[in-house]
């Protein structure tokens, strides 16, 4: 079986994982969902050769697990920093700065105290990675951010309801 094939594979796991993690509440069990997710991900790009995407994703391993214990701003701006030192390391056209900035989002996403502030800027960030995943051609990877997407709008409506604008 092709890189390719096994990549796809790693994805169609790495959904059932990010479909579970906004049907939480609890912001620790949404981040250890994305920890499980991330290490499929990257695993991912590396089998597609994506080294940008591959790196940003292993620090969010790291930004993840690491925000599950702290949302230090400092923290924030050390894994922000990572990874715009990784883009430029591993800089491979506009694909590693759509990824960096989708990813530089979502760290502040992680950081932030609240699940609902969290919810708003992971789904950005996620745009810009559905943008990525397109660009270079993975079809498993684009239907994952979708269905990520989607799922999180959904966990937003289940405890904000429309517009976000009430709160349980």
């Amino acid at each position: 079986m092709s890189s390719f094939f096994w990549s796809q594979v790693l994805i169609l796991i790495a959904i059932i994982f990010d479909l579970a993690s906004f049907q939480f509440k609890e912001r620790r069990k949404i981040i250890g969902c994305f920890v499980i997710a991330a290490i499929l991900i990257s695993i991912h790009f590396i089998l597609l050769k994506q080294w940008t995407a591959a790196g940003l994703m292993g620090v969010a391993i790291v930004r993840y697990f690491t925000s599950i214990f702290t949302t230090s701003k400092k923290m924030m701006v050390f894994f922000s920093a990572s990874s715009i030192a990784v883009t430029s390391f591993t800089y491979m056209g506009i694909t590693s700065l759509i990824s960096c900035v989708g990813t530089l989002i979502q760290t502040s996403a992680a950081f932030s105290n609240e699940d609902k502030k969290l919810r708003q800027l992971t789904m950005l960030g996620t745009s810009f990675w559905l943008l990525h995943n397109y660009l270079v051609g993975s079809p498993t990877a684009v239907l994952m951010e979708m269905l990520f997407l989607s799922s999180n709008l959904i966990g937003y409506y289940r405890f904000y309801g429309k517009f976000g604008l009430n709160s349980v």
